[in-house]
């Protein structure tokens, strides 16, 4: 018998009862500690974070208003619209008034426990509208007896624990590859011999892809690169697409061929912009309206790279458009300039840079993992009879 099992047969043996989270549960509207200004830096102290994925939005040097949370009072914090919510115990402000703060009304629960227990309400909202007060409050969850709560909360975090410590692993090793890469590319700039330096229309030929919608995707057929999946799922190299149009659709499509770089020229924000894949696949990808597929006779990694460099964003941002959505012409990309050094030195790069890349991918293949496994025990002891 396990340690859960024996707490619930000495506490519980009458069975266990269900609680509204509105019963359990305060909220606190967000309005005072709405920062003021979203230039962020990150050498500011105070974190601006939303519910939603993204979480820390970014750093503001704002002293007033700011929620106080810490290891000894944590809380939650609750997204009004989508019911996302993440756990929160340091100071911080928020972005947005679609959001909720919540603490325990009384000492009969452990705030930790809850959280765990709302990561299984199955409930996706249909619209457009606040959700705590109105459907989300009004959830229950089992509330076994608070020694049984302990148990579970410190099982479930040994999980949590170390998943955010892979994180931190992760984030220390992207900074490392960050300034690393960042580095071999200026010290390239700073060369007086051996290495050219070119605009990006004198790599080759810079061709617009053609429009496809979402519709026209399908599971099987010609590998298509959609500029939404550059962001999303493709990382500074492929050898095979994440979708595929019928091989029948239109020929007028425009396609990347082996050792193509594709480069996506739309986006929400003007950083990410402009980030670009080697493809190198066997056949040739056709390529959305949104990008640009750059023909050259390099490494098609050194260049892909290249365009995750701060000097490299730094250039293309004078020529992006912005708006709802940023973009940038096929001849604004055209003046960005870009160190050529021998095809050996290239690939002596790439090698170096290969080798961060793989070693962050093993981290993110070790967090999804550690992940599956709390989720299989969250369930597991969330569940009663």
């Amino acid at each position: 018998m396990s340690k859960v099992e024996e707490l619930l047969a000495k506490y519980n043996s009458n069975g266990i009862s269900t609680i509204k989270l509105a019963d359990i549960l305060d909220y606190e509207q967000p309005s005072k500690y709405i920062v003021s200004s979203s230039e962020y830096d990150d050498n500011y102290d105070i974190p601006v974070l939303t519910a939603g994925q993204t979480f820390i939005l970014g750093y503001t040097d704002e002293k007033d208003g700011v929620y106080k949370a810490s290891k000894n009072n944590p809380t939650i914090i609750f997204d009004d619209f989508t019911t996302g919510h993440h756990w929160v115990d340091f100071d911080f402000k928020i972005k947005s008034s679609a959001m909720k703060m919540l603490r325990l009304k009384n000492d009969k629960s452990i705030l930790r426990y809850i959280f765990h227990s709302m990561a299984l309400i199955n409930y996706v909202p249909t619209e457009h509208s606040r959700q705590w007060i109105s459907k989300y409050s009004q959830f229950e969850i089992p509330l076994p007896h608070i020694k049984v709560q302990e148990e579970i909360v410190k099982i479930l975090d040994s999980f949590t624990n170390l998943i955010d410590a892979l994180n931190e692993e992760l984030s220390l090793r992207q900074k490392q590859l960050e300034y690393y890469r960042d580095q071999l590319y200026d010290d390239l700039f700073k060369k007086t011999k051996g290495v050219d330096v070119l605009c990006f229309s004198e790599l080759g030929k810079i061709e617009r892809g053609k429009r496809f919608v979402r519709d026209d995707i399908k599971t099987h057929g010609q590998p298509c690169i959609h500029y939404g999946d550059m962001y999303t799922f493709y990382g500074v190299k492929s050898n095979k697409a994440k979708t595929y149009l019928d091989r029948d659709f239109p020929k007028k499509m425009r396609y990347a061929d082996i050792g193509d770089v594709i480069i996506v020229g739309a986006g929400e924000n003007n950083w990410d912009i402009g980030v670009g894949l080697a493809w190198l696949g066997d056949e040739p990808a056709a390529v959305h309206d949104a990008c640009y597929i750059v023909k050259h006779n390099n490494n098609p990694l050194f260049i892909a790279y290249y365009t995750r460099t701060t000097e490299y964003h730094q250039q293309l941002k004078k020529c992006v458009s912005e708006g709802k959505i940023c973009s940038f012409s096929a001849e604004g990309l055209g003046k960005v300039t870009i160190p050529i050094p021998s095809l050996a030195i290239q690939q002596s790069i790439v090698e170096k840079l290969d080798a961060f890349e793989s070693l962050i991918s093993s981290l993110k293949e070790e967090i999804a993992l550690r992940q599956k496994q709390y989720e299989y025990y969250r369930e597991k002891l969330l569940t009663f009879n």
